[in-house]
């Protein structure tokens, strides 16, 4: 299998910087109607996993907000593919760790979209580090900032707009499963996502409200050369059996899955993890 180019770029990492692109323009979907008349919300959605899931949900029959934070090139090549489908798209920049902010994107997408049923919580910061005693208390604050308490004040702003049938899902990670000793902060908010979905699972039950998770291994996005040095972006993802990261194409249909009540009415509370063929006992 081979390693990616050994390259960094600046954060937050936008597309055309890298020196491979990543596969997430879903150009191989094809729809059947999964979504259609749908109204979506997907945080971190300008590039990556983020963009393939726009995109596939828009191939599904859906309208989509994207929420990001700056990277507008890369929200609007997404707004192009997603509109190219026939589908609304809106973009919202701004941080999301802004807690006014980021309900006040939830509201407006509801006002724009004409509704909401479903919310893709997926925007994430990580800044590796060598030793634990390396992690600022700034930098752990704006990890869970970004990766947990948007997810909180997005689905609060979200439920006075859910109704039953409405659907959550959050992207959590392999590192909130296992843990990983240069991402702590990051591995503590995944974990922390999981223990989340699974409690609102159980507290949305009865408004009919249903809540997963994903949680990838090694994918190959702009946050990676954005915020791992060469040698680690060259050498990313060849420790899982499949000897290589995914691409966010590979991913998005996980999200497909739990937002079409046609294929998981019963699944509330679970975590999906397709890891390139990991296993995790216990």
């Amino acid at each position: 299998m081979s390693e990616h180019t050994p390259h960094t770029i600046d954060y937050p990492g936008h597309t055309d910087d890298m020196a491979e692109r990543p596969r997430d323009e879903m150009r191989g979907w094809i729809g059947s109607g999964l979504l259609d008349g749908k109204k979506a919300v997907v945080t971190g959605g300008d590039s990556g996993i983020g963009r393939a899931v726009a995109i596939a949900f828009a191939k599904e029959g859906a309208d989509v907000a994207i929420a990001y934070l700056d990277e507008d090139a890369d929200a609007e090549h997404t707004r192009d593919l997603v509109t190219a489908t026939g589908r609304a798209c809106h973009l919202y920049p701004g941080d999301l760790a802004d807690p006014g902010h980021c309900r006040g994107v939830i509201d407006r997408a509801a006002a724009d979209l004409g509704g909401l049923d479903i919310l893709v919580n997926n925007i994430a910061y990580q800044n590796p580090v060598d030793d634990f005693a390396d992690i600022t208390p700034e930098q752990w604050r704006r990890t869970f900032a970004v990766n947990i308490d948007s997810f909180f004040h997005a689905i609060q702003a979200a439920l006075p707009h859910l109704t039953p049938g409405g659907t959550i899902i959050n992207t959590s990670s392999i590192n909130g499963l296992r843990g990983n000793p240069d991402l702590i902060d990051y591995s503590a908010t995944k974990g922390a996502i999981n223990a989340l979905t699974y409690s609102l699972a159980q507290a949305f039950q009865e408004r009919g409200i249903r809540v997963n998770a994903i949680a990838p291994g090694p994918v190959w996005t702009p946050l990676i050369p954005a915020t791992m040095d060469a040698a680690k972006v060259a050498d990313f993802g060849t420790q899982v059996p499949s000897g290589r990261a995914a691409q966010p194409d590979e991913i998005a249909p996980s999200y497909v899955f739990f937002a079409a009540g046609a294929m998981s009415s019963y699944y509330s509370g679970e975590i999906l993890a397709p890891i390139g063929g990991e296993t995790l006992p216990g």
